[in-house]
Order: structure tokens, then C-alpha cells, then sequence
């Protein structure tokens, strides 16, 4: 398998530069010479924006589907966050979102409205919110509590030393050093689970915060994009930040372990990130999976979603039924092969109910009343990608 942890560059994506092939392989059944056979398809760029915490994977999806396509398919991904994702996919600017932050009831009966069908939250993958910080002297693995995470982005917990985190830490040095606050500044998934955690787990934060892509938050730092927050937390001493998994991975930056609902100290992981996952997956896809039940899962965890309309033909952003397949076509190929790229960078792999899930919303998409979905679907599992 390739590695394809590397430092990347997520500001914006403008996805063209294709490494050697990842295997690409053809489907079971598929035709022999198929793959040389498109390579004759017309030139088609997909269109796409939102949510960094899954834009490295995207990244990497990206340049693995255009060097199976010969070059044909190429992805433009902005990174722009989840807030804008959503906003540029309602005004149907973009083929495609990507959101950790669910369409809401709102959104889906006004894209419903727009569009005379669905809009689908697509589950693509899956990772952890992480805990970052820059703390002078202190290795990764720093524990956290709900109270002690809660207490310090409410502000009440303003000191490195504080009793409640050193409890939790016998044996390391912390200084007495104030705690510095980094967060979002933008409409953001990666805020929307982290809330959503803080929300479930203490009692003042519910009643003062609440959890969106976007709060009032009462102290700190903001930061655009997980970037943002990486850089605000590599740059401050006293820094206390939360960003994807990946993003702390790639930057080298440490991260904590939290105490979970069930008493354990549990470190962000492929393996505990499926664990919290182990649950039922409404039909609309629509869950959050913060505060697990699961003894060894992680706690701060969630699903990233595609947005998707299912009538192609009324998003006025696709404009012929040829981008409609290719999209369709790369979408059914991110859900099936290209999920072995995701653990590679610290992304879990879609639980196979909500593989199947996504699998049953791209066998719907339609162009002009006609199942492009099924036809694509048909098609790659004769032919191949």
C-alpha cells in the first residue's frame, strides 16, 4: 500500500498531480481491457467543497482516481470548511459538499424544494477530533476528562498545573503556565463534533454553549480551517486546540487522551474510532457518534458526509448527464476502493452497514429521471472503474 502521510497543503485543493498507481484494481467480473477502453472518455473536472477534516483523504482520493482514469477525472476540492460546504452546495455552486455537520431539517426540505428529490448526507469516512496542545516539556499522551476539556474551553480551567488535569497525570511536570485557547473562526464540522461532544458530556456547556458548526465560544483564539487551528497551536506555548486526527499527525503536533463514558483512558485510534462507530445508521445517515457507549471506544469521533442531490440534472452546477456519471462514478469508486486508502491517513474505514448506506443513495442519483445511479453501478462492476 502507498503512504500517503505527507505534508499537505489544504487551503485550497486544486487536485491535478496523480502519484503512481495505488492498485486501482478492476472489479470482480470485470471485463478484461476495460480500463484502456475509457481511456478515451472526454475530459471531466468534478467540482467540490467543504470540510478540511477530511480533506487530506480527499486529497489523496483525488490524485488516485485521476491516474486510474488515465487523466480524465480530475477532483477540485476547496478546502473551505463545513459551514461553506453546505453553503455553496444549497446554491448548487459546487457538484458536490463535504460536511462533518449534517445537512439539518431546514437545509434538507429547502434542497428538497430546490431540487424535487433528496439531498443525501453521503457517509464517506470517518476520524477523530483530537485534543492539541503545545505544552512545554509535555509528550503526547496527555489525559483529559470531560470536565477537565469542558472546563478549559469554558474558561474556567486557565492553568496548566490546575489540580483537575494534574490528578489526571501523575508523574508529569506541568507548568504553571496559562492555558491558551484555539478554535474554529469558521463554519466547521470538526467544531460541530467537538461541541456536540462537550454538549453531551457537561451540563454548563449545554446550557451556555449548545453545538453547531458555529457557537459563541467563551474564550480563546479563532483559527480558519483545521490548518488554522495547527498553526495557532504550533506557534503558542500554552496552546490548547482541537483538530483532526490527521492534521496532528501530519504536523507533528501532540494530542491527549480522554476519559471516556465508561472510565477509560482511551488514545485516538483507527481501532477505537470503529468501535464508536458500532451503531444502528439511520436511513437518512444522519448520526453523531460523540460520548460512545462503546467501553473502548473513543469518545470525540464522527462520520464526514458527502453532499449529494439526488437529481443530478437539478444542481445547476452539473450541466451535462457525462459530468453527472463521472460523478457518480467517482463517488460509488470513494465508497468502495477507495476506503483502502483511509487508514493510511488515520482515517477509519465506512462500518459496512454504512458503506451499504451510501451504496443505496448513489444507486438512486438520477439524471432527467433516468437511474444514472444504477446504470454507473452496473456498469463499473462489468467493466470496472
Amino acid at each position: 500500500m502507498k503512504t500517503f502521510v505527507q505534508t499537505l497543503t489544504v487551503a485550497v485543493l486544486v487536485l491535478s498531480v496523480a502519484p503512481a498507481g495505488f492498485g486501482g484494481g478492476s472489479q470482480e467480473g470485470a471485463t478484461p481491457g476495460a480500463a484502456a477502453a475509457r481511456t478515451s472518455r472526454a475530459q471531466v473536472e468534478l467540482l467540490g467543497a467543504g470540510a478540511s477534516f477530511p480533506a487530506p483523504l480527499i486529497t489523496a482520493w483525488a490524485d488516485e482516481y485521476r491516474d486510474l482514469t488515465g487523466g480524465a477525472v480530475t477532483i477540485n476540492y476547496q478546502s473551505i470548511g463545513s459551514g461553506g460546504g453546505v453553503r455553496q452546495f444549497m446554491e448548487q455552486t459546487i457538484m458536490f459538499g463535504a460536511t462533518e455537520a449534517a445537512l439539518n431539517d431546514d437545509n434538507a426540505e429547502l434542497a428538497r424544494r430546490n431540487s424535487g428529490g433528496l439531498a443525501y448526507n453521503m457517509p464517506i469516512t470517518l476520524g477523530d477530533v483530537v485534543l492539541t496542545y503545545n505544552v512545554p516539556g509535555v509528550d503526547q499522551g496527555l489525559v483529559f476528562s470531560p470536565d477537565t476539556v469542558a472546563g478549559a474551553f469554558l474558561g474556567e480551567i486557565t492553568r496548566w498545573n490546575d489540580r483537575r488535569i494534574a490528578e489526571l497525570n501523575p508523574g508529569v511536570n506541568l507548568p504553571n503556565l496559562p492555558i491558551q485557547i484555539a478554535h474554529r473562526s469558521d463554519g466547521s464540522g470538526t467544531t460541530n463534533i467537538f461541541t456536540n461532544y462537550l454538549t453531551k458530556v457537561n451540563r454548563t456547556w449545554a446550557d451556555r454553549i449548545g453545538f453547531g458548526s458555529s457557537v459563541n465560544w467563551p474564550v480563546g483564539s479563532g483559527g480558519n480551517g483545521n490548518e488554522g487551528v495547527a498553526g495557532i497551536v504550533q506557534s503558542t506555548p500554552g496552546a490548547l486546540g482541537y483538530n483532526s486526527l490527521v492534521y496532528a499527525v501530519l504536523n507533528d503536533i501532540t494530542y491527549g487522551n480522554v476519559i471516556n463514558n465508561s472510565g477509560n483512558v482511551v488514545a485516538p485510534s483507527l481501532q477505537a474510532t470503529s468501535l464508536a462507530a458500532a451503531v444502528d445508521i439511520p436511513t437518512d445517515g444522519r448520526i453523531m457518534l460523540t460520548d460512545t457507549d462503546a467501553p473502548n471506544g473513543y469518545p470525540i469521533a464522527g462520520f464526514a458526509w458527502a453532499l449529494v442531490y439526488e437529481n443530478l440534472d437539478r444542481n445547476q452546477a452539473i450541466s451535462t448527464r457525462e459530468q453527472a456519471e463521472e460523478l457518480t462514478r467517482f463517488l460509488y469508486w470513494v465508497v468502495t476502493e477507495g476506503q483502502d486508502i483511509n487508514e493510511s491517513l488515520d482515517f477509519a474505514r465506512l462500518p459496512a452497514d454504512a458503506q451499504a448506506l451510501a451504496e443505496s443513495m448513489i444507486a438512486t442519483l438520477k439524471w432527467q429521471g433516468h437511474p444514472v445511479g444504477e446504470r454507473v453501478i452496473a456498469d463499473v462492476r462489468a467493466m470496472g472503474f
